[in-house]
């Protein structure tokens, strides 16, 4: 083959080359991940080639950019620095893009600045003067509503033109009613929760669902890459939260049949690790059963979403259904089954600890004749 007559660009490959870094990718990555294993591989390196490859579902994602090249920054304001909100706003600062911070409990925003070097506010208000994204991840309706358009509320101080990118989980009501505020004040706002809890936002593989325009959602894209890898516009505002719901009543489903699972297979004298280890390569298996059998086996229910977080989600999942007619049975069960824990002091056990509630309402075994 007769060699190229032009320099290449640096980054540049040829389909030539593509192919051949792909084929020996592939064959190296074939030897590390199990068939169907489902596991998203990032920035895997051939040579000196990156690639991002994932398991094949009828479409591909598109790449990825490394996530601390950074262009063109973008001034930033994020309010609210819990579990999630705390290493979201430190990707968005590690990737060179100037971040203020806002949070209830000042200590917390003053660790923040002092661990990534950011800015820190005393209001919503004060924190959202000058910024072009206003970044968002609190409690509930109620807490949303006091950041963006209370007395001191992100809308105080935004400048027009400004976007506001709502990560919380909230109702499709609080979002288009903030959206009709944000607009009354030149500015945009999207709804745009997220899945992959704080594991996700620690290592920035969170599935982001989206509300708003295709202008605001193309405006916030390349920021929530930072935190995110999967990004998606559902619709209009709202739609972000309806798909959220959508999400955790699917969840909520999943984890309760896995902790059913594991009480038949210990009540039935089975090895669970041994039994998770067989149907998890099946269709029985999950995200949950993957990431959450091991703590629930040793009893230890620290390590995801706290169960009170999630009443409030399945909440919100059950007044939309009244409002939409759907019937959800089994959601109205899990959230009760919840409710459970919560009377047994485990507010703040992950949702994984529907196993306990089960073992502590075990039933003495038939005996047999």
């Amino acid at each position: 083959m007769a060699r190229q007559s032009r320099q290449q660009a640096p980054g540049h490959v040829s389909h030539i080359s593509h192919k051949r870094h792909i084929h020996c990718l592939s064959s190296r990555l074939s030897d590390l991940v199990p068939p169907r294993s489902g596991l998203l591989w990032r920035q895997a390196q051939c040579g000196t080639v990156g690639y991002t490859v994932f398991p094949f579902s009828g479409s591909t994602p598109e790449p990825r950019r490394n996530r601390r090249t950074t262009h063109m920054s973008t001034r930033i304001a994020f309010i609210g620095l819990g579990v999630m909100g705390y290493p979201m706003a430190g990707h968005l600062q590690r990737a060179g893009h100037p971040v203020t911070v806002y949070n209830r409990t000042t200590a917390k925003a003053e660790q923040w600045a002092a661990e990534y070097g950011g800015h820190h506010a005393a209001t919503p208000a004060e924190a959202a003067r000058n910024a072009d994204l206003i970044m968002i991840c609190v409690g509930n309706d109620d807490d949303l509503r006091a950041v963006v358009s209370g007395e001191h509320g992100a809308l105080k101080g935004a400048t027009p033109g400004s976007l506001l990118v709502d990560h919380t989980t909230a109702s499709a009501k609080v979002a288009r009613e903030l959206a009709e505020a944000a607009q009354a004040h030149g500015c945009g706002f999207m709804d745009a929760p997220v899945s992959g809890g704080q594991q996700g936002a620690e290592q920035g593989s969170l599935t982001i669902m989206c509300g708003g325009t295709e202008q605001e959602f193309q405006r916030a894209r390349p920021l929530l890459a930072h935190y995110a890898r999967a990004v998606t516009l559902m619709g209009p505002s709202g739609a972000g939260q309806l798909t959220k719901m959508v999400n955790q009543i699917c969840v909520g489903a999943v984890v309760q049949g896995l902790a059913e699972g594991m009480a038949f297979a210990e009540n039935a004298g089975l090895d669970v690790q041994r039994v998770i280890d067989v149907i998890s390569q099946g269709a029985a298996s999950s995200w949950q059963m993957v990431n959450r059998h091991r703590t629930m086996i040793a009893d230890e229910y620290e390590h995801g979403f706290a169960v009170d977080w999630m009443r409030k989600d399945l909440d919100i999942c059950l007044a939309e259904a009244r409002h939409n007619g759907s019937d959800l049975p089994l959601t109205e069960m899990v959230n009760d089954f919840y409710r459970d824990v919560q009377a047994m002091g485990g507010g703040r056990w992950d949702t994984s600890s529907l196993l306990r509630r089960m073992q502590a309402q075990r039933k003495p075994a038939d005996k047999q004749a």
